[in-house]
């Protein structure tokens, strides 16, 4: 597989699930949105309240999973989440160029060796990339390296200690070219739905993105 080259979900194909605070499916060489966020992003009540409607929710939609209710459940609880997100609450770091570069170079870092990204935002909180895994990657390990490299520079640069980002991530196997193009939208869209001004955002996007989702639609 090449960054020119897109392999969707396969409901046919085998889905390694996983789950920490979130639930996570894997196929090898696939393609995923996912999203990252500062510890600090969503407040705590906040949090809990989506927590305890989740756990209702999966107490009635035991695993495993069909597509639709896959899909079911990335509206009610990952749009909601996306929303609080756009918000702007926590100390929202990543406003500042300097943490936003150093987030950028962790995600380039490995890009057309573990991975191929199509592109991304990296928003005042949060992350969003839409990126196709090497056959032999792992995408929690993936998530870990991001994290995990980003935190002292990005600490050292904004004179803190400590935690910095949420410990679990969300992730989203595309389904289809449609979906593939929607996700590219939603990212290019995300800043000015978030209502942030030129400077505090890095946008990224490859020409296949492009060529799935026009800049003029």
């Amino acid at each position: 597989m090449d960054r020119e080259s897109l392999h969707f979900y396969n409901p046919f194909d085998h889905v390694a699930k996983t789950a920490n605070r979130l639930p996570h499916w894997q196929q090898p060489d696939r393609t995923y949105f996912l999203t990252i966020r500062l510890a600090d992003a969503v407040p705590a009540k906040l949090r809990a309240q989506w927590k305890q409607e989740r756990e209702i929710w999966l107490s009635h939609h035991p695993e495993p999973w069909t597509a639709e209710v896959q899909k079911e459940y990335h509206k009610r609880f990952s749009a909601k989440m996306d929303a609080w997100l756009d918000a702007g609450h926590g100390s929202c770091l990543l406003r500042d160029p300097g943490c936003r570069a150093l987030v950028e170079a962790t995600l380039r870092h490995s890009d057309e060796v573990l991975y191929w990204h199509h592109a991304w935002v990296i928003m005042p909180n949060h992350a969003h990339t839409l990126t196709s895994l090497h056959i032999e990657s792992d995408l929690k390990e993936i998530m870990k390296s991001w994290k995990g490299s980003s935190t002292h520079p990005i600490n050292r640069l904004a004179g803190r200690r400590g935690t910095l980002w949420q410990v679990d991530y969300f992730d989203r196997l595309i389904r289809d070219g449609n979906h593939f193009a929607n996700c590219v939208r939603y990212i290019r869209r995300n800043p000015s739905k978030a209502k942030l001004r030129e400077g505090e955002y890095t946008l990224y996007e490859t020409e296949l993105a492009r060529k799935f989702a026009p800049v003029e639609d």
